[in-house]
């Protein structure tokens, strides 16, 4: 029986994993917004390599984590054939299904949560099936990171009794196209954000500027490609050596080192892993890195033109992103990065008409995704009531 039902708090587990970053970066998101919201639910957030690989074998075995493998690729920009390698990994993932299905049982019979969100992609099947075995009352949902699903067997699995929160209305009719029951199919506006992009705290930019070494007179790029950064941006920073530029290198210590021993004739800030990228973002005009649904979903918010590129090297759950700059009229995609310098030419001119752009796009999910979890879970506490009672006359 739900801990609902029961008087006590509902136990609402968020499922992520640390390749890329933007998946612990939603939890820990959803997880304030489920507090800003006032629902009165325990949140646990839970790594699912820890539960698949309770006694850490693969980093055993190899020295690193299974995201690392993933996460090392990225900041060396090692993403060529990534697409032929999902398919190699969502086939592992299918012939391992049972023992993944039996570990996730196990598991899910000690912790008896409530409502199970996952907010990863490849896995959603198996957790899906041992959620149904163990616990069948209990909701399963799954809220999408990217912009786009990257079918098949990537976010949406039809043949479960899966939720699914779509962050746009492409995803919505990939969903419905897929076959998922119309039911079960929820819209938010947009990504899930932080706190920081929702509620600003307003900086004075000429001040922040000049406090950083940078001149408030000229327009400022936003150099980012995520968490793990990558080797692009020293191309990058090499080829807008007369743009001032912001350049946030992650957790990319040796990329930082790099990017400041780098001679350039315009002004540049190299940032390390912040946790105040909303402000940094307000100092900035303009935003250069890849198409990631996060990054690219906090640069909008913040007002940035973005320009990012599509070719054979851009990420498959990634390639929607691009046309959904172009769709909405956000800002530049290039075929290369070599065309980055004549790119930063065209945009600066029309920066006004792109920050309008950018400011039609309102991203609201951090309302949207509580309120579609606390009915989720309502109605799923009430089916269970209602079998209680005819079960007991």
């Amino acid at each position: 029986m739900p801990r609902s039902s029961e008087g006590r708090k509902a136990l609402v587990e968020l499922i992520y994993f640390n390749a890329g970053g933007g998946h612990r970066a939603s939890s820990l998101a959803l997880e304030s917004a489920i507090q800003r919201a006032g629902l009165p639910w325990q949140v646990q957030r839970t790594n699912l390599f820890e539960v698949l690989d309770p006694g850490a074998r693969f980093r055993q075995w190899t020295g690193m984590d299974p995201e690392d493998v993933y996460n090392r690729r990225l900041a060396r920009g090692w993403t060529l054939g990534l697409s032929q390698e999902l398919r190699v990994l969502q086939s592992m993932i299918r012939f391992s299904h049972r023992a993944l299905v039996q570990r996730l049982r196990g598991y899910w019979a000690s912790e008896r949560p409530d409502m199970v969100v996952s907010l990863v992609p490849n896995f959603n099947r198996s957790m899906a099936d041992a959620l149904a075995l163990t616990l069948p009352e209990v909701p399963f949902v799954t809220v999408m990171t990217d912009l786009a699903d990257c079918p098949p067997r990537f976010w949406m699995e039809p043949r479960t009794q899966q939720h699914v929160v779509c962050g746009t209305p492409y995803a919505v009719a990939q969903a419905r196209a897929a076959g998922c029951a119309a039911h079960r199919v929820w819209q938010s506006g947009g990504m899930l954000l932080g706190e920081q992009f929702y509620r600003l705290t307003p900086v004075n930019r000429v001040q922040e500027l000049q406090r950083a070494g940078l001149d408030p007179t000229q327009p400022t790029g936003l150099v980012l490609f995520g968490a793990e950064g990558s080797r692009q941006m020293e191309a990058i920073a090499q080829a807008l050596t007369d743009t001032q530029l912001i350049v946030a290198c992650g957790r990319n210590a040796s990329l930082a080192r790099a990017l400041r021993a780098l001679p350039r004739n315009a002004p540049t800030l190299v940032l390390e892993f912040t946790r105040e990228m909303a402000r940094y973002m307000q100092m900035a005009d303009f935003f250069i890195g890849k198409p990631g649904s996060g990054s690219l979903s906090e640069a909008v918010q913040m007002g940035l033109a973005p320009i990012v590129v599509r070719n054979a090297w851009t990420m498959p759950q990634e390639r929607y992103c691009t046309d959904w700059v172009r769709d909405n009229g956000l800002g530049l995609v290039l075929p290369s990065f070599k065309d980055v310098a004549a790119a930063v030419q065209e945009l600066t001119p029309q920066l006004p008409r792109f920050k309008d752009a950018a400011q039609r796009v309102r991203n609201s999910a951090a309302q949207d995704v509580p309120v579609l979890l606390e009915r989720i879970l309502r109605d799923a506490t009430r089916r269970s009531s209602a079998r209680n009672v005819l079960l007991a006359a």
